[in-house]
């Protein structure tokens, strides 16, 4: 069963987080991470690693840039902020107004900037093709049932997006039910979530434009795929849910925003506030939707709601902010003969009764049998458990699965009747265990790989379930496992192949490096076989740190040819913030913790360095949203340990980000700073605010920021574009432009995105060309030179 807190959970915080998969339980999120945010790759050469001139291992450049003519930006002295008694300058205020002809001037010079160092690049083209050429793979999500026939999402290799399919039985031949290829010429047309009805006869579908999280929700017959004529407007962070007749189905809005229909859904910077859950019913017009709950008082919270398995109940998660808690509320549909149907042209909203009133913990519904009700939950148990509560009897809960001592549970399934399939993260590894609902009690080890499991699809009627895995090395694998079987078995359904990619040729390793304070973090490192550590290797490290989100081993056909052709090690570092370890963990990098996240990301950079894998100069780094606020805190404090940073969509203004769009609800992992003591966290490591002249701190006047890209997008709703466009000018003045003569020569530029938002749905080519541009600037600016 799909959990609507877990759904409520993800589409708040995990949003932050980049992904480019579809899902229909989920709204994709962010990479994977993550994050893949571009998966790509190709095989190198048994020389990868050692072509590498001796000048480029001290990192000079082979053909250096000319000295780059930044362009000017006002500054307005004028705009003073008082934070509790401390007066903060923000000269580049203007800068928060998109539409504004200073705004848009300001980015087409930074545009044609960056266009100028980018064709400097001379490694950019040939990793566009070789990225495409391995892009060029088809893949495949894990299929689910629905009303008897199979659906999934499939990709040929280079179309712009995934085409949704389905098939009567797994033998027969695949049918094409929505392709959004079809719907924009350039692709920037994306299905962002998805629901079909339980007898499988209607597809509720959420489409998004040019990447922004609004999304516009259509209705269509599977059968003769015909549209219906309903159109729902304005929604954002929801799921689709059906009741199980077929009349309609449940979703979350806000009010339109003020220009209406002429807004440029995407490109308003505007506070997301009063949530509303709604309910539509096929063949009507939005305006005669029921208002199914919502709370003036309280317009942060946003509602998600989801029919249970049974179709008896509807449940209600409350969340506020990026925290893994909510409310849960719930509603028996069964109560009344008429169902919804009594509430229609109502203004009364839907009686839900309150079972979990405060934000004490997190809970997802895993299954039900009537009233007796089974959760997964983090209440006493940063590790997670499953409970179990009988609705008659609300004030009992007893353990059913109690907390693990090292081990996270992530998720749980109920399938085959009273089966549960969970899944265990350990030591950022995945552990997959057949267990019985009634008691908790182990019934089966299912085992797999070192890697992610990417999806499960299962209904607790069935004994078929698929399992999706990837893993650093593993494109993709999807197996089916019979629960009925004494013994089951992960069987290969289907597995992707990348022609050229032979992961023989490769290795992957995991690390535990300790931080400034002892802590073990875990890292991950991907490279050629049997490579020497002398110290010579470019090295890429991505983290993220943040938001209870794990970063889990996940396949990079773009971090593959930079393995392969340019030499590169790839890093992936589990730091403090994120869920790998718990809710601890979570809770050791945010708040006023939030330093822990940064002293680990220099604490494993300099362990690469001390046993050999690269320099400082050899060094890149890269991380997007919550990553991107990671890589530009790092480089302000150890900007000589560095050879490149690469930061995307960071969250860069820490004094202002609860202003915009969503930005509220992440107050709690960073605080705010209406509020005094967060205040003084925020002000310490805010990106925007500590942008310092390395020079002046050094005996060394040759000290100077490392290269640097920022990466944002027009229609970016989620971490605005105003964010990185300050830095950006702070950067270039601080550094570059307020100095004759200054020691800063290394480049801060900015890759600015059109048609393109935080980084979910965008299509294959946009991917690609992101990759290619991206990594082509880390090879010019390390020095770094092909190898054939």
């Amino acid at each position: 069963m799909f959990s609507s807190a877990r759904h409520a959970h993800n589409i708040l915080h995990s949003f932050l987080f980049l992904k480019s998969r579809h899902s229909l339980s989920r709204l994709p999120h962010v990479r994977r991470p993550c994050f893949s945010i571009s998966s790509f790759l190709r095989r190198p050469t048994s020389s990868s690693f050692s072509s590498i001139s001796s000048a480029a291992a001290m990192g000079s450049l082979s053909d250096p840039l000319l000295p780059l003519r930044y362009p000017p930006a006002r500054r307005d002295e004028s705009v003073v902020d008082d934070y509790h008694g401390t007066l903060i300058s923000d000269p580049y205020r203007w800068l928060e107004n998109p539409d504004s002809e200073e705004t848009k001037a300001f980015v087409e010079a930074q545009v044609a900037l960056t266009d100028s160092v980018l064709v400097e690049c001379g490694e950019r083209e040939r990793l566009r093709d070789e990225i495409t050429k391995l892009f060029d793979h088809p893949r495949y999500e894990t299929p689910f049932k629905r009303g008897g026939k199979y659906f999934y999402f499939h990709n040929s290799g280079l179309q712009a997006q995934s085409v949704l399919y389905v098939q009567s039985d797994l033998e027969s031949e695949a049918e094409v039910v929505l392709d959004p290829n079809s719907l924009s010429e350039d692709g920037t047309v994306a299905l962002s979530t998805a629901a079909i009805s339980r007898d499988g006869k209607y597809l509720a579908y959420g489409l998004s434009l040019s990447g922004s999280d609004w999304v516009t929700i259509k209705v269509m017959r599977i059968d003769d795929k015909k549209p219906e004529p309903d159109t729902i407007s304005w929604v954002k962070f929801s799921s689709i849910s059906w009741t199980h007749d077929g009349k309609g189905f449940f979703y979350g809005r806000y009010p339109a925003p003020k220009e209406g229909g002429d807004l440029d859904a995407g490109t308003e910077t505007d506070i997301n506030l009063n949530h509303q859950l709604c309910y539509h019913f096929l063949g009507t017009d939005q305006s005669e939707d029921i208002l199914c709950w919502r709370d003036p008082e309280n317009p942060k919270y946003v509602f998600d709601a989801v029919v249970t398995e049974d179709g008896k109940y509807v449940t209600l998660a409350i969340t506020e902010d990026c925290d893994p808690v909510n409310k849960l509320y719930y509603c028996d549909l069964s109560a009344t003969s008429d169902g919804l149907d009594v509430l229609n042209g109502s203004k009364d909203m839907l009686p839900f009764v309150k079972l979990v009133d405060s934000f004490e913990a997190r809970y997802d519904v895993v299954a039900n049998d009537d009233t007796e009700f089974t959760f997964l939950t983090n209440k006493e148990s940063p590790r997670y458990k499953l409970v179990r509560v009988d609705l008659s009897k609300p004030e009992i809960w007893t353990d059913v699965l109690p907390e693990d001592q090292s081990d996270v549970l992530e998720s749980a399934y109920a399938v085959n009747g009273d089966q549960l399939l969970v899944c265990y993260l350990s030591d950022v590894k995945y552990k997959l265990q057949i267990r019985d609902l009634k008691t908790g009690q182990m019934l089966h080890n299912l085992p797999i790989d070192i890697g992610t499991v990417t999806g499960i699809s299962g209904k607790r009627k069935d004994a078929e379930v698929f399992i999706g895995f990837t893993s650093f090395l593993t494109p993709g694998v999807i197996y089916k496992c019979n629960l009925s079987a004494k013994a089951p078995e992960m069987k290969v359904f289907r597995e992707v192949s990348v022609s050229g990619f032979n992961r023989a040729d490769f290795q992957a390793e995991q690390v535990f490096v300790s931080s400034k304070d002892g802590t073990k973090i875990p890292m991950f490192i991907v490279s050629r076989k049997n490579i020497t550590l002398d110290g010579s290797h470019p090295t890429l490290l991505y983290g993220y740190g943040g938001f209870n989100i794990s970063l889990t081993p996940s396949f990079s056909v773009g971090r593959i040819v930079l393995a392969r052709n340019l030499g590169f090690v790839l890093c992936v570092a589990n730091i403090r913030g994120g869920g790998e370890y718990g809710e601890e963990w979570h809770k050791s990098g945010s708040l006023s913790k939030k330093q822990n996240c940064f002293d680990d990301f220099i604490a494993v950079s300099e362990f690469l360095i001390s046993t050999g894998y690269t320099t400082c100069k050899r060094l890149c780094i890269e991380g997007g949203s919550n990553g991107g606020l990671l890589i530009a805190a790092c480089i302000n404090q150890r900007p000589d340990l560095f050879g490149c940073a690469i930061a995307h969509v960071g969250v860069m203004d820490m004094l202002r980000f609860h202003k915009f769009t969503i930005g509220h609800a992440w107050t709690s992992d960073y605080g705010c700073s209406d509020n005094k003591d967060e205040f003084q966290w925020l002000i310490k490591y805010s990106p925007l605010h500590n942008v310092k002249r390395p020079w002046e701190k050094s005996s060394d006047s040759s000290g100077q920021y490392p290269p640097t890209m920022l990466l944002t997008a027009d229609h970016d709703d989620r971490v605005v574009p105003l964010h990185s466009l300050k830095l950006l000018a702070t950067m270039q003045y601080k550094l570059c432009t307020s100095l004759e003569n200054s020691p800063q020569k290394n480049p801060i530029i900015a890759r600015i995105d059109r048609k393109s938002g935080h980084g979910a749905g965008r299509p294959t080519q946009k991917l690609i060309d992101e990759a290619a541009d991206r990594y082509g600037f880390a090879a010019k600016m390390m020095g770094v030179s092909w190898n054939d």
